[in-house]
């Protein structure tokens, strides 16, 4: 055996995280790795840093909840997840606590701290554990198993979208996948913040929605307009976490012009307007997840006065637009 063809079979036989044979296998470890290079550096930054904000969060104690954390860990608990928690974080975190108490609070996703709180009422109910450190805590975790969830959906996407009959096929799904575990974000997608979810949430719709397409493309109407439901079900709840959400709609607003000039241009059939029937309630759920926001903070800010605040006085009464612009300065 010469030596060239020696090398190559020992560079065949090497193993190798990312292995288009074993893409889950490949892509959990690599997430694993990278996710404990992320932890390392961040616990290794010295002190508080510049955001001294951070400190005030834990000196809040929820009356109704009982303090069963000994004294020997209570130091490694509060210096650990104050490492994690800055800047958006800690509102996002005072939110799932106390609620929406200052105004300017709704400009932070509502989906996102309400499963917070969600989390953090069946974990106190079940342990009695409770406190801005739990949260904190359960937050960190939220953001690492979201964060983990969306590298497969993103595989499984990447496998509708380019397909995974050849290797170099499903090396394409295996390397663009990677490049989500180690994409830009960085600490943002393990921190308590809500990217990992909206990450999760609006990934796993754009794999339902490829995979409704494949279904119709197949004749599975059914199963293609379930899925399809069912990706606009999951975009309504990531703009719930993020406004940008609504973006997604644009899909569901292409699929309704296509089918209403099909309908319009052929022959009515019953397939094409249920398929426009689809693309609009699709449309209208997706809405959903920014309407009910802020129906919910226009219930609490104007309810019978519409002059107590003066977004309440809008043709289209938004507190997204002003809470940005009166407290954070920011234009749309």
């Amino acid at each position: 055996m010469s030596s060239s063809t020696y090398a190559g079979s020992r560079a065949a036989n090497r193993p190798s995280i990312l292995d288009p044979a074993r893409p889950i296998r490949g892509l959990t470890i690599a997430f694993c790795l990278w996710k404990v290079l992320v932890f390392l550096v961040i616990v290794s930054c010295p002190g508080l840093g510049y955001d001294t904000s951070t400190s005030h969060l834990y000196e809040y104690q929820d009356p109704n909840s009982s303090d069963v954390i000994s004294e020997d860990i209570e130091d490694l608990l509060l210096t650990v997840p104050r490492k994690f928690v800055r800047w958006d974080s800690i509102y996002f975190l005072h939110i799932a606590q106390q609620g929406y108490v200052f105004e300017q609070e709704w400009a932070f996703g509502y989906g996102y701290t309400q499963a917070l709180a969600y989390l953090t009422s069946v974990l106190q109910n079940l342990t009695g554990l409770g406190g801005g450190v739990i949260i904190a805590i359960e937050a960190i975790l939220l953001s690492h198993i979201a964060h983990y969830l969306s590298v497969l959906a993103l595989y499984r996407l990447s496998v509708n979208v380019f397909g995974n009959d050849s290797t170099t096929q499903r090396l394409i799904c295996l390397l663009s996948t990677a490049l989500h575990i180690i994409c830009p974000a960085g600490a943002f997608l393990s921190a308590p913040y809500g990217e990992s979810l909206f990450s999760f949430l609006n990934i796993t719709g754009f794999y339902l929605y490829s995979s409704a397409y494949l279904d119709n493309k197949n004749g599975k109407r059914l199963s293609g307009d379930f899925k399809t439901l069912l990706s606009a079900v999951l975009f309504s709840a990531a703009t719930t976490v993020r406004s940008n959400g609504i973006l997604s709609g644009i899909l569901f607003a292409y699929d309704a012009f296509l089918q209403l000039r099909r309908v319009v241009s052929q022959s009515m059939s019953l397939n094409a307007c249920a398929h426009l029937l689809v693309a609009i309630v699709s449309g209208c759920i997706i809405a959903l997840g920014l309407i009910l926001p802020q129906y919910i903070a226009h219930t609490a800010y104007c309810g019978n006065d519409p002059h107590s605040r003066p977004w309440c006085q809008w043709y289209v009464p938004s507190i997204y637009g002003w809470v940005q612009s009166h407290y954070w300065y920011v234009i749309f």
